[in-house]
């Protein structure tokens, strides 16, 4: 059996390249903060999020779309802050990296700013978990509840087709 040659399987060969590795992060962030307040009011609460400014919907699951939206917003808001709280983790990692150690070891700030990376970055991993989770409760109550859906969408109005006035010509 004979060994195939570079680029027999797909790939080329890439020892030949001398590229140093170097480090540039692929990513954006953009924050918008958007006051969505219509009341010019300060809040009651003293700085507190207005009504307007929630995460999710009111809890109200009277209907099928009532409970997909929600679980929908919950997945969103969990995406959206694990990534905000990984991209927090990161920063403080370098913000901690740059105090000196106070027994002067080496790497000895680097290895305390992980530490306390560390931890953020498990609040990360369970945000996603939760966004996992929310699309996952929505699945299944599709799932369990598929008879009493059907049941009630045949008597759901169908979207009426438009129809052609040949007299308008």
């Amino acid at each position: 059996m004979s060994t195939p040659t570079a680029g027999a399987n797909g790939s080329q060969a890439k020892a030949s390249k001398n590229f140093a590795p170097t480090f540039a992060p692929g990513f954006n962030l953009n924050i918008n903060a958007n006051n969505r307040s219509t009341n010019s009011a300060p809040s009651q609460q003293g700085g507190g999020r207005s009504n307007s400014q929630h995460l999710l919907p009111p809890p109200e699951f009277t209907s099928p779309a009532q409970v997909r939206t929600y679980c929908n917003a919950l997945r969103a808001a969990a995406v959206t802050l694990s990534i905000e709280v990984a991209m927090g983790a990161e920063i403080l990692k370098g913000v901690l990296a740059a105090v000196p150690d106070p027994e002067g070891r080496p790497f000895g700030s680097r290895v305390r700013a992980a530490k306390v990376a560390r931890k953020l970055n498990k609040a990360a991993d369970s945000l996603r978990d939760a966004a996992k989770n929310a699309a996952a409760a929505y699945s299944t109550f599709q799932q369990e509840y598929e008879e009493e859906i059907n049941r009630v969408r045949h008597r759901a109005r169908r979207p009426q087709q438009p129809v052609i006035n040949w007299d308008q010509q």
